[in-house]
């Protein structure tokens, strides 16, 4: 590859930066050389990951605990961030939450935190930074706003119908803000993982969702975080007029 396809100097933003997929998309934003800010709830988990990356990466990273469903907590999380690394260019809302259960049978408080934090809290993460993405757009540099969502948000999943409309939203979003933003030089992109082995949906309540999630990833032996994370690195690392805008990652026998 050419020296374009790159990510040093990026400054990111990683929500979810505790664990998974957030994590894995951190330590390779590092790697490439991307200053990077790791967001997420809980703190000692970030300050561990940054503890980490900050011995071996060039750029600087900065642990923010914030909760990403308080739109004042996101500005004042945004504030630090931005007066410590500057400005940011590269934003990955990751973020989210994943509870099933049979639709009738549903704790309705599950389904509020899914769409508090899969599409409130990207909303508002997305808002909080689009200032910055225009500005590093403006300068003649690449600016990303990337949406992980979820093949759930076009295929059919029963016992998952929320955490599905949620994605489908976030999809959605992803091609109109693209509509918007993209003549304005903001490259927005959704990538849609499949059945990937993390931490999510580890704390939903149906025991039988959780047995059958087990199930779905020793079955279709699902990808690794590290997975998606290389598909954002790629995406991020385009040339400037290059917009990778939707990418479906899957494991091959989850077809």
């Amino acid at each position: 590859m050419t020296d374009t396809w790159n990510l040093t100097h990026r400054i990111a933003v990683v929500t979810g930066a505790s664990s998974g997929i957030g994590a894995a998309t951190a330590r390779r934003l590092a790697a490439g050389g991307a200053s990077v800010a790791l967001l997420g709830r809980r703190e000692d988990r970030l300050k561990e990951l940054a503890d980490e990356l900050g011995s071996t990466s060039d750029g600087r990273i900065l642990p923010v605990a914030v909760d990403l469903t308080d739109p004042v907590a996101i500005a004042r999380a945004t504030a630090a961030v931005t007066g410590t690394l500057g400005t940011v260019d590269l934003v990955v809302a990751n973020a989210g939450a994943m509870l099933g259960a049979p639709f009738e049978r549903a704790l309705t408080d599950e389904w509020d935190r899914m769409i508090d934090i899969n599409l409130r809290g990207l909303l508002h993460t997305a808002r909080a930074f689009t200032d910055d993405l225009l500005a590093a757009a403006a300068g003649g540099g690449r600016a990303d706003l990337v949406h992980i969502g979820s093949v759930g948000g076009h295929q059919l999943f029963p016992d998952w119908s929320v955490y599905c409309a949620t994605k489908a939203a976030v999809a959605h979003l992803a091609r109109n803000l693209r509509a918007e933003l993209g003549p304005r030089g903001v490259r927005v992109k959704n990538i849609e993982p499949g059945v990937t082995t993390t931490e999510l949906g580890a704390d939903m309540r149906d025991d039988g969702s959780r047995a059958t999630l087990s199930r779905m990833r020793a079955d279709v032996h699902a990808l690794a975080a590290q997975d998606i994370a290389e598909a954002v690195a790629f995406a991020t690392a385009a040339p400037p007029n290059v917009n990778v805008a939707e990418m479906v990652v899957v494991p091959v026998r989850q077809g």
